[in-house]
């Protein structure tokens, strides 16, 4: 396994241009509502699993916090006494340790340890494209699955075997050989797999990184997925929302 990376808290980089850069985008939470609606997605990302996606959590316990627990937030500016009440019982619900958590519709990812944001960064998730088999009829959905997930495998210089979509999207006919399905290059210099054919990987076409370009997978540029794969474990937490 490899070994923890030093990381320091680092600010969050810039996401790829896209067709509606110039246009006004929300305006931008304070800076400790950010961090609270951040905790917030979290405790709700890991109840609803615990309660509906029967996830087998093993080791990085947390304990759940009582939603009596949770103070009610007033329509107005928060009080501080309001804001530290909610902050102790949101921690009670994230895991220990090294984690991520994937924000499959703005396409960003942060890496974190013990609550603090090591890296963040932007990804590319699915499209929720839809590929029809026209010769079968069989479809595909591209998208990237929301809840949580763990890190079960890591891999360096990953070979992807290519299913049978990869063949259908080409219009390209499904090889006879095995051999014609093994591909060396796509997924990039290292892999963590999650699961059910997903991963965490590299891309041949970073300038598309902050679009939903994916069949699902979760794409990082070259650096972000070394440090990716240096700092989190086998095990860890992947919450994707």
């Amino acid at each position: 396994m490899e070994q923890d990376a030093e990381l320091t808290p680092v600010t969050a980089t810039a996401a790829a241009p896209d067709a509606t850069a110039g246009e006004p985008g929300p305006l931008p939470l304070p800076r400790r509502w950010t961090r609270i609606a951040l905790c917030a997605g979290l405790g709700l990302v890991l109840l609803g699993s615990l309660l509906g996606l029967a996830v087998w959590l093993g080791g990085y316990a947390y304990q759940p916090a009582s939603a009596a627990a949770l103070p009610e937030l007033p329509g107005t500016e928060p009080t501080p006494k309001a804001l530290a009440g909610l902050e102790k019982a949101l921690t009670q619900v994230r895991p220990k340790g090294v984690y991520l958590t994937v924000d499959v519709v703005e396409n960003r990812l942060s890496l974190w340890r013990n609550g603090t944001q090591l890296l963040a960064t932007v990804c590319s998730a699915g499209t929720g494209a839809i590929l029809r088999d026209p010769r079968t009829g069989k479809e595909w959905i591209f998208d990237t699955p929301r809840g949580v997930r763990r890190i079960r495998e890591k891999k360096k210089d990953p070979v992807w075997t290519k299913p049978d979509w990869a063949f259908v999207e080409e219009g390209a006919p499904l090889p006879k050989r095995w051999s014609e399905r093994i591909d060396r290059v796509t997924l990039g210099d290292y892999a963590l797999y999650l699961g059910d054919g997903y991963m965490i990987h590299g891309t041949l076409y970073q300038r598309y990184l902050g679009r939903p370009v994916t069949h699902g997978c979760i794409r990082l540029g070259d650096q972000d997925l070394e440090t990716v794969f240096r700092t989190a474990p086998v095990g860890a937490y992947v919450l994707l929302f």
